[in-house]
């Protein structure tokens, strides 16, 4: 891994991206869609559908997952930065109503102080260096209005299928897996508020294990699912 790496590069994967995404999750049951969707989902959980929340969607990539925040958030004001200016045009190009994707220099978010209600983010900080977490995350709680959530998905280390996944997906080749404790602990060090940790996707999307799909829900707690994400709060 080279020295020099701060945010994986993503311009190269951008105009292909959901395709090789799709073919890496194939062995699933389901495509890219269903992983980006199955979040939102998961955050509706939380917050209520209907209210006109501003909701930032960090490393937004080429949009695919404010598709799906449109979709269950239809009267959300949404944005989306990355560091991938390719990604960035790409997502814009979409033209997904109300939505505007900025680029972002990797230092400062190009938003102003409090103004967002929800800031998401979805498999992002393992294409981060480890060093910047701080930073990052100083910038997100600047950016959410006092008493807003973050919602931070990342894939699983302690699952081996989930390790075998990322291993063979070209554009995780830098990627460092985040252990769930070491992004609950830099999250309160950041001085946001962890309320959850919750853990994800525990049986294949195949019709063979349908019938086992509605444990999940159970099984939360149980530190083996292939993703897991945490729910902070602003307080201050």
């Amino acid at each position: 891994m080279s020295e020099e790496r701060q945010f994986d590069n993503f311009d190269e994967h951008a105009v292909g991206y959901r395709d090789t995404h799709d073919k890496v999750v194939e062995m699933s049951g389901v495509n890219s869609d269903y992983f980006s969707e199955y979040k939102i989902i998961e955050v509706l959980k939380f917050e209520e559908a209907n209210s006109s929340l501003n909701i930032l969607d960090f490393g937004c990539g080429d949009g695919n997952s404010s598709i799906f925040i449109r979709k269950h958030f239809p009267k959300a004001n949404v944005f989306g930065t990355d560091v991938s200016e390719g990604s960035v045009k790409i997502a814009n190009e979409k033209n997904i109503s109300n939505a505007i994707f900025k680029a972002y220099d990797g230092s400062k978010l190009p938003f102003e102080d409090s103004q967002f209600d929800v800031v998401f983010t979805s498999m992002v900080f393992h294409h981060i260096e480890h060093r910047l977490h701080d930073g990052i995350l100083s910038e997100i709680k600047r950016v959410l209005k006092k008493g807003g959530r973050f919602y931070n998905f990342e894939h699983n280390p302690n699952n081996p299928l989930t390790r075998k996944v990322v291993k063979e997906c070209e554009f995780d080749e830098d990627a460092v897996l985040l252990k769930p404790a070491y992004n609950k602990r830099i999250t309160n060090k950041s001085g946001l508020k962890t309320e959850n940790l919750n853990y994800t996707l525990f049986f294949p999307r195949h019709k063979l294990f349908k019938i086992f799909l509605g444990l999940e829900k159970m099984l939360s707690w149980c530190p083996l699912g292939a993703q897991y994400y945490i729910r902070a709060i602003k307080k201050a």
